[in-house]
């Protein structure tokens, strides 16, 4: 299965703001991080908007923000949202299965079980899990960056101690 370019930048907005709890963030900043049109963030800005995820504030020092903690927005719920056809094959969808292997086939409810099984994992995951932390790693979570780091982050630096020997 794949997400749509829209599901995935609309992940990345809600993702970012999660990030970002403390402040407005804009719309350009977005853009610029994830190398995204403005115009095609603002149509999912607007439409995370009217389902009452963002909060929108327009003008000089505006932006947006989550309406909801973080850890209140699940992942399947968005995906959810922001996919349009979740027809894996043509028997999905009875209007316009044509598929003459329709009475007998036991395809069907493979690939159903499987995309049950691709919501319940979506479904078990929120925006606070996901979210990047956007100061430096203090506590348990430095000891979880030594450990490996994600891509694009710096793994803390060991101190390096030199053994010099002892003249006579």
């Amino acid at each position: 299965m794949r997400l749509s370019d829209y599901t995935d930048y609309t992940l990345r907005v809600l993702m970012y703001c999660a990030s970002h709890p403390e402040r407005l963030v804009t719309i350009a900043e977005i853009a610029e991080r994830h190398q995204v049109s403005k115009n095609h963030l603002m149509k999912i800005v607007n439409s995370l908007a009217r389902q009452g995820v963002l909060d929108t504030t327009r003008g000089r020092g505006g932006g947006l923000r989550l309406l909801k903690p973080a850890g209140a927005i699940r992942v399947g719920d968005v995906v959810r949202e922001s996919e349009t056809d979740f027809r894996l094959v043509e028997c999905f969808d009875p209007g316009s299965d044509t598929c003459t292997l329709t009475p007998d086939c036991r395809l069907k409810g493979v690939l159903g079980k499987a995309l049950k099984a691709y919501f319940t994992e979506l479904d078990a995951v929120t925006l606070a899990d996901l979210a990047t932390p956007t100061g430096p790693p203090t506590g348990r979570l430095n000891a979880a960056a030594r450990r490996g780091a994600p891509r694009g982050v710096r793994k803390a630096s060991r101190p390096v101690i030199r053994l010099t020997a002892l003249k006579p």
